[in-house]
């Protein structure tokens, strides 16, 4: 019986030059078998860079791949196993659909290559149709689809070979926001109904929280730190964490009191707050802070206006998008943008109309200013 604690694909210490560039560095990553992870990041943290490594289109540096216990990437061995031996389906930005092909033709076309037999062939293909919602699409041509159903065949041609594992390059960026959600979710169930190992790459925050098990975020050519969605949005082991997966009110301050678990801050111009300290931090007295707070924490309820660690905050800009307020506000000395959830009452909120919000001190946190 196959151990479920050993990674069904490990990369140690995987590092990639482009010239004067470092474009990875140390990246180390653990993935199970049927597992979703995601390399969340902003463009150019190395994300794209780590995918293609893993899928054999480029070779690293230094460091080490295997999958299922086979060495795919050796620096220190000179071993490299070509993308064409590693049994990966890779769905790329661009769709590459082939504008003269069918639909049965484009997913066919790895079989193909292959070398089945075409009865072989042709029940692969149909059963995955099937799987991507295509059954009785095979005879149009793939170029004349709608989006999301080429989306569908770019999948189906991906998984017909049943590869080990699933590389998806920013799969969704082409597609309008409605049609991005619906194929978020029907990613998720195929993914589930097959239990393919699937390895995403994005840097929309949604998308890796709604679909991975787990996400590396990376920045600057490293990873930052791993972890399920609900850990990394709960407890950011970085400033960077925080404030990519997202948002935060942050207010600056320096420390009254501080203790190892807790501090008292004193805010610019703007009173007192009281938080728990982000994990590892040590402060004393005078150090300069930072308090953080996600905004669906914040109350704004009248009934809570003398409660501790309330602040007056003057609306300076307002948008209303449906289920909040994304807005600016003026708290003391300080200009902070975050979101504001709907009022109770009718009347809403106003540019220029002050608030009082109640943080509640379980849900602060304060990091040392410097991060």
């Amino acid at each position: 019986m196959q151990d479920e604690r050993k990674p069904f694909l490990e990369l140690s210490g995987i590092s990639k030059r482009f010239q004067a560039v470092r474009a990875l560095e140390d990246i180390s990553l653990d993935i199970g078998r049927g597992e979703i992870v995601s390399l969340l990041g902003p463009s150019g943290c190395g994300k794209s860079t780590t995918l293609r490594i893993i899928a054999g289109l480029e070779q690293p540096d230094g460091g080490q791949i295997t999958l299922d216990g086979k060495v795919l990437v050796s620096t220190e061995r000179g071993t490299f196993v070509p993308a064409q031996k590693r049994n990966m389906g890779m769905v790329f930005q661009s769709y590459a659909i082939w504008p003269h092909l069918s639909v049965y033709d484009t997913v066919a076309y790895p079989l193909a290559v292959r070398k089945l037999a075409k009865d072989e062939i042709a029940a692969k293909v149909h059963k995955v149709l099937q799987q991507v919602g295509l059954a009785g699409h095979g005879e149009r041509m793939a170029s004349t689809l709608s989006g999301g159903q080429q989306q569908r065949v770019v999948l189906a041609r991906a998984l017909v070979y049943e590869p080990h594992v699933l590389l998806l390059d920013e799969p969704f960026s082409n597609l309008d926001s409605k049609l991005r959600e619906q194929m978020r979710i029907d990613l998720k169930l195929l993914q589930q109904r097959l239990g393919v190992t699937v390895i995403l790459v994005t840097h929309d925050q949604i998308e890796a929280l709604g679909l991975s098990d787990r996400i590396a975020v990376m920045n600057t050519g490293r990873i930052e730190q791993v972890g399920t969605p609900s850990a990394l949005y709960d407890e950011p082991g970085s400033p960077f964490v925080r404030d990519f997966i997202g948002i935060s009110l942050k207010l600056e301050g320096r420390a009254v009191e501080a203790g190892t678990q807790e501090a008292t801050i004193e805010l610019d111009g703007s009173g007192r707050l009281t938080g728990r300290l982000q994990n590892g931090s040590a402060l004393k007295a005078g150090d300069a802070v930072v308090a953080a707070i996600r905004p669906e924490k914040l109350i704004t309820e009248s009934s809570r206006a003398n409660a501790d660690n309330a602040l007056d905050a003057t609306i300076k800009a307002l948008l209303f998008v449906g289920d909040r307020y994304e807005c600016v506000l003026q708290i003391g000395a300080q200009e902070v943008r975050t979101f504001l959830p709907r009022p109770r009452n009718s009347a809403g909120y106003a540019a220029g109309v002050q608030v009082r919000l109640t943080l509640p001190a379980p849900e602060v946190v304060i990091w040392p200013r410097s991060s």
